[in-house]
């Protein structure tokens, strides 16, 4: 059986205390491009305005700082506008930079795309990976967000992972979670534009309302909804399951106004 790396770290939780607390001015959320830092004017929590017209949140300063080297470029937004804005989950460390475990595993482990994490074998094998000092290149991530990250394959062998590599596929935040611009479908006064949309697995949905009055698509068997939108109001959801997902509007008869995703 193959030993791991493991050592005892120190756990810390940090909120984004670094933060500067004074706005110089806000935009609207309309003003907003894909890769954007953003906050909002009440509370410090910073995030990334992803492809697909999300926001993603950085948990703590040491994830923030993988990606950054200061906050010069975040805008700020009304906490109304931030409000609009849909989660889309949580940032993970940039690929390559540092090392991770947690408290409750003594494991360590490398950071590779998409927030995918490597058992490192040996000592050894990290010190090849990240020189004499490897031991002082390892953060430990809270457990609650350690559900954020992927297990992939063991690192037995240096060769196995590239630091360098790494780093430099992991272009933005965009690239390392694989965002893309999302499909739109229109929910309309008595029908949805267009009522059947055929996308490949892993592709976001955004539905918009652009009726006058409020509307939603639920899918047929509950299994996801967007829930009531108001007007102009939207909502986004990823569908990675392929099959065909049949949706409905709870403020229109099913008869006159239903929908199709087809997900290949």
């Amino acid at each position: 059986m193959k030993k791991t790396l493991s050592i005892g770290l120190a756990a810390f939780v940090f909120a984004l205390s670094t933060f500067p607390a004074i706005a110089a001015s806000t935009i609207p959320a309309s003003a907003l491009h894909s890769g954007d830092l953003i906050r909002g004017t009440s509370l410090s929590g910073v995030y990334f305005y992803g492809e697909d017209g999300l926001r993603y949140v950085f948990p703590n300063d040491k994830t923030y700082f993988t990606w950054y080297s200061n906050f010069n470029s975040v805008k700020w937004l009304s906490d109304a506008d931030l409000a609009t804005i849909q989660i889309g989950g949580n940032v993970t460390y940039k690929p390559g930079v540092k090392m991770v475990k947690i408290n409750s595993d003594p494991k360590v482990y490398a950071v590779g795309s998409g927030g995918t994490i490597r058992a490192v074998a040996s000592e050894a094998v990290a010190k090849s990976l990240y020189g004499a000092t490897w031991n002082k290149q390892i953060d430990d991530v809270p457990d609650g967000f350690f559900s954020n990250y992927k297990m992939g394959s063991l690192i037995e062998l240096a060769s196995q992972y590239s630091v360098s590599a790494e780093k430099a596929d992991a272009t933005n935040i965009n690239a390392d979670k694989n965002l893309k611009t999302p499909t739109v479908i229109s929910i309309g006064a008595t029908a949805y534009s267009p009522s059947t949309t055929t996308i490949e697995s892993g592709t976001a949905v955004r539905f918009v309302n652009t009726s006058s009055t409020s509307q939603s698509a639920s899918e047929f068997d509950s299994i996801w909804g967007t829930g009531t939108l108001k007007p102009g109001e939207h909502f986004t959801r990823y569908f990675k399951q392929k099959g065909t997902w049949t949706f409905y509007s709870k403020f229109v008869p099913q008869i006159t106004m239903t929908g199709a995703i087809i997900v290949k």
